[in-house]
């Protein structure tokens, strides 16, 4: 079979499938289903938001020194008046693997994009494809990141069931966007005409957060006959750490401190990862989202709309001397994520359960009442946000993973393997910013040894490359069922610090290329987990 006629094929069994779920219906009729507008934001680090503060004691909560922090009000408002899920993580703290989860509810191994800058296997049905099969006007804007290498990529011809996609790019940073005759490009570019990641000129309308946000009102206004379904996808607060005026200056006479776990007690300062710009790129998201809000209270949908604010993954903004993501740190991979359910979620519900990004997709098709997708591996979280009461046989435990490293996480507890570093655990209540590795710890042996036993479960029932790394398997095995002193197998690399663990296997390495080759388009992009410019 050839390429084309192989992807027909697959897109034949994908659609099929979704117009059998529709076909058995939604719990109400259309009129009367809610709306969906998802707010995504990029390398977003949760402690920068009001709402993840006020859940911390004051050392937790700022970091960067006493007090300093950027006021994120709208952002509250949702968390206040709906549901914060207080330790939400990443599918994978990397955009491509956490956002295929995501969208689809499946872990990222089984999507296709298991790395950055795979794309997602055509097959994937996505929680908007669910939604319009079901009559939803569908849409999404701003990064997507499931389509390869293509760059910036506007308008991907595959839309996953976001139908007007004019908006979506698929990959890039660009801080200021327009429209054209021919459609949106990127506007700051090059002598040569190429688009660059410049801020030169951005204004209220340009800047890239703004744009989107302006795009997402108009959906809206379009749309508001409803049901819609719109997910706009800010490439903010990912660096570079630009942001256009007043944005840029507005929190310079901060005095930011290095965090705690660097090992520094000294100033910030402004250059290199400059923070007070991450503060101002926070600032122009939160007050985009007023705007967004303000559109659906105009439109009268402010109560007829499910809304949720979220992220694909974190930033360390300093904490163990670290910048980015990639590492199963609390700041790289725990995430914002606020869920606002007017009538249905309690306003102020905390839910303290460990949750991850592939159960998005069957909780909401639970919460407005669509047909579930039998190949989702993520968990129905729906009671949890409705109630406070988890299903029978649920387990506070996710399952993260990336190229260099596979984890178990509950509300409290990780424990971490890698091919090329020692085992790693932590006790979060007793040890928050996760400075003592407490594997070799004789009192949390037994507990130790039930995550393990759950990650093995996880690692074979699902697939997951790192089993195939004897290194892994070996260390899971004697965590799970081994006796007497613990002795280190022989690894693939050099063990290197705490978290840098980032570099990945022989097994990763044939995972993502057999990826690459199942995504339904050609990839030349490294199957690996670094960081995309």
């Amino acid at each position: 079979m050839n390429t084309i006629s192989r992807r027909k094929f697959v897109q034949s069994i994908g659609a099929g499938a979704a117009a059998a779920w529709a076909a058995r219906g939604f719990s109400a009729p259309a009129p009367e289903r809610p709306n969906l507008l998802i707010m995504h934001t990029d390398e977003h680090n949760f402690r920068t938001l009001g709402c993840y503060r006020a859940l911390l004691p004051p050392d937790q909560a700022f970091v960067w020194g006493p007090g300093l922090a950027v006021e994120t009000p709208n952002i509250d408002w949702l968390a206040k008046n709906g549901a914060i899920c207080d330790r939400f993580y990443a599918a994978s703290p990397v955009c491509t693997p956490s956002r295929a989860g995501f969208v689809s509810g499946r872990y990222p191994q089984n999507t296709g994009a298991i790395s950055n800058n795979l794309p997602m296997r055509d097959d994937i049905v996505t929680f908007a494809e669910v939604l319009r099969r079901g009559g939803y006007a569908t849409g999404y804007a701003g990064k997507w990141h499931l389509d390869g290498p293509s760059k910036p990529g506007f308008g991907p011809a595959r839309k996953f069931g976001f139908e007007d996609n004019r908006y979506m790019f698929n990959r890039g940073h660009y801080k200021v966007l327009e429209d054209t005759p021919e459609g949106p490009c990127v506007k700051a570019v090059d002598a040569k005409g190429n688009p660059t990641y410049s801020v030169a000129g951005a204004d209220e309308k340009s800047f890239t957060t703004d744009f989107l946000a302006d795009r997402t009102v108009e959906f809206i206004q379009a749309h508001k006959n409803g049901p819609f379904c719109y997910m706009v996808s800010f490439p903010d607060p990912h660096g570079p750490n630009t942001v256009r005026p007043p944005y840029d200056t507005m929190f310079d006479s901060l005095n930011l401190m290095w965090p705690k776990s660097s090992g520094k007690d000294e100033p910030m300062g402004f250059t290199g990862h400059d923070m007070h710009k991450y503060f101002g790129m926070v600032k122009c998201i939160d007050d985009n989202v007023g705007k967004i809000l303000g559109a659906l209270r105009a439109n009268g949908l402010i109560d007829k709309t499910i809304i949720v604010f979220t992220s694909d993954h974190g930033d360390m903004g300093g904490e163990h001397d670290r910048y980015n993501k990639g590492i199963p740190l609390e700041g790289s991979a725990r995430i914002p994520f606020v869920m606002y359910d007017p009538g249905r979620i309690k306003p102020g519900t905390v839910v303290h359960q460990a949750l991850t990004g592939m159960d998005f997709k069957p909780t909401i098709l639970s919460l407005m009442g669509a047909p579930k997708d039998p190949n989702d591996e993520g968990r129905d979280a729906s009671a949890l946000l409705l109630n406070g009461k988890a299903p029978e046989g649920w387990k506070d435990m996710v399952f993260v993973r990336i190229g260099g490293w596979v984890a178990a996480f509950t509300s409290r507890y990780k424990l971490i393997f890698s091919p090329t570093a020692a085992p790693e655990f932590y006790d979060l209540e007793k040890d928050p910013f996760e400075m003592r590795n407490a594997f070799a710890d004789a009192k949390y042996r037994e507990t130790i040894r039930a995550l393990a036993k759950d990650l093995a479960d996880y690692c074979q029932k699902h697939h997951e490359p790192h089993w195939d790394e004897p290194a892994v398997q070996a260390d899971i095995t004697w965590a799970a069922e081994g006796t007497g002193p613990y002795a280190a197998p022989a690894r693939t690399g050099a063990a290197g610090k705490k978290g840098s663990a980032g570099n990945e296997g022989k097994a990763e390495r044939k995972a993502g290329k057999a990826a690459a080759a199942k995504g339904g388009k050609k990839a030349k992009a490294k199957a690996g987990d670094e960081d995309e410019e």
